[in-house]
C-alpha cells in the first residue's frame, strides 16, 4: 500500500520560510517522479515544482527562485524548501507520486502566510 505522508507546514509570516516534507512507502520512491501541488480556497489544485527520477526540476512561474524541492532517496523523502513566503501562497499543499503509471496523493499539508 503505497503513502505518501506530508509535514512542515504551519503559519508563518509573510517573508518567512518553510520546509515540507513527504515520506513515501510503499513504492520503489527511486523510479518515482514526484511532485508539489497546491491548492488555495476556491481555486483549482496547481502544480508548483516536481523533481524526476533523474533530479531535473521544474517550477511553476510564481515560485521560481523561492522554492527549491529536493530528493533524498535513500530516506524515500521529497523535500519543498520554501523562501521569502508571500500570502498568495497560502494553500494546502499536496505530495504526488508518479510510479509505474499510477498516481497517488497525499493527504495535504495547510500553509497560511499572514501579511
Amino acid at each position: 500500500q503505497v503513502q505518501l505522508v506530508e509535514s512542515g507546514g504551519g503559519l508563518v509570516q509573510a517573508g518567512g520560510s518553510l520546509r515540507l516534507s513527504c515520506a513515501a512507502s510503499g513504492l520503489g520512491f527511486s523510479a518515482a517522479a514526484m511532485s508539489w501541488y497546491r491548492q488555495a480556497p476556491g481555486k483549482q489544485r496547481e502544480l508548483v515544482a516536481d523533481i524526476g527520477r533523474g533530479g531535473s526540476t521544474n517550477y511553476a512561474d510564481s515560485v521560481k527562485g523561492r522554492f527549491t524541492i529536493s530528493r533524498d532517496n535513500a530516506k524515500s523523502t521529497v523535500y519543498l524548501q520554501m523562501n521569502t513566503l508571500k500570502p498568495g501562497d497560502t494553500a494546502i499543499y499536496y505530495c504526488n507520486a508518479n510510479y509505474l503509471s499510477w498516481t497517488y496523493w497525499g493527504q495535504g499539508t495547510q500553509v497560511t502566510v499572514s501579511s
